[in-house]
């Protein structure tokens, strides 16, 4: 059962402050994966085991627990809600600003794994992506509201990546996407040319309340290297 948004906001409050009193904030930019490796410190690892334990957190993957426990020690989300896309078990995690989990979905990524994003997106089309490039881009990322071409409103991840968070759309009946979605297992969730796609209900419940008025943080956690690597070059990047 999820804790209350008060009792949570205290127990985020209290291991925050014996784990980490006095430590920096992040600066807030859009921050692709990086190569460079850093160490997370231990003391990070034991930050948040209560919170991650809660609720819907009990099956979140390793990575994502870590990722969690590693956001609210850094205060890496700035004040701001927070998303965590696990391409790996196709879920999303949205969080308020405090790190009150608001709601978890499946997910659909990119039909291809991979972690880069495609250079020279300003200048291409989506629908010009070769199958190899059809892939979710790892990394930080500040969010924006935002509408498409078609006027649907959605949030957009990187703009000029041309990569949102959206509703599911009608598409080919081959590609089986709301099937995919209501499946048992994140095998078939890879479909998309790389957005990140959930239920039209889960967009308008919990993704435009907590994302469509104002800026947030998305962390696409990674499939080709480990979370810690990731986490450890975006916090050697803010040094």
């Amino acid at each position: 059962m999820l804790l209350n948004a008060k009792a949570l906001h205290a127990r985020i409050v209290c291991t925050i402050a014996l784990a980490i009193l006095g430590a920096t904030s992040a600066q807030v930019s859009a921050t692709p994966l990086e190569s460079q490796p850093a160490r997370i410190p231990d003391a990070l690892e034991a930050v948040g085991d209560n919170i991650a334990a809660e609720g819907a957190l009990v099956s979140a993957s390793p990575d994502a627990r870590y990722a969690l426990r590693w956001v609210m020690s850094s205060r890496d989300n700035q004040g701001l809600p927070f998303v965590m896309v696990d391409k790996k078990g196709g879920r999303i995690f949205v969080f308020e600003a405090t790190g009150q989990l608001r709601g978890v979905s499946p997910v659909l990524t990119g039909l291809t794994p991979g972690d880069h994003a495609v250079p020279g997106m300003a200048q291409r089309s989506v629908g010009s992506l070769r199958v190899d490039e059809r892939t979710t881009p790892a990394g930080r990322f500040v969010s924006e509201p935002g509408h498409n071409l078609q006027g649907e409103a959605i949030v957009w991840i990187d703009y000029t990546a041309k990569l949102a968070i959206h509703r599911l759309r009608p598409a080919a009946q081959a590609e089986r996407r709301a099937e995919r979605l209501a499946s048992e297992t994140p095998d078939d969730n890879r479909i998309s040319l790389g957005c990140v796609v959930v239920p039209v209900s889960f967009y308008e419940t919990v993704v435009g309340p907590v994302l469509g008025k104002s800026r947030g943080v998305v962390y696409i956690l990674p499939e080709t290297q480990p979370v810690q690597r990731m986490l450890g070059a975006l916090q050697f990047s803010q040094r």
